[in-house]
């Protein structure tokens, strides 16, 4: 990554490490392994744990850090994040 490179953490929740690797590879990344994507101009560091929700109930909520130049992100996360809440709901 060259200098100008930033670094976004978000976290979605009711969506699996597999279908964000998907979503990822469907936005021109390639699967690198179970937990790393990469894209022209960027790179997903994708991790996964169960949260509770209320006394009852565990959501698996997967963290995804995005990487690479910003201008680039922006679109990248917007994207990524539209199909992660169709999907998370």
């Amino acid at each position: 990554m060259s200098s100008s490179s930033v670094t976004r953490e978000k976290s979605y929740r009711g969506i699996s490490l597999r279908l964000a690797r998907h979503y990822l590879e469907k936005l021109g990344g390639d699967i690198v392994d179970d937990e790393r994507v990469e894209g022209e101009g960027w790179t997903v560091s994708l991790s996964a744990e169960k949260v509770s929700i209320g006394p009852t109930l565990k959501l698996t909520e997967v963290t995804v850090v995005f990487e690479g130049d910003p201008e680039t992100l922006d679109g990248l996360i917007d994207r990524f994040s539209q199909k992660a809440m169709r999907a998370g709901g």
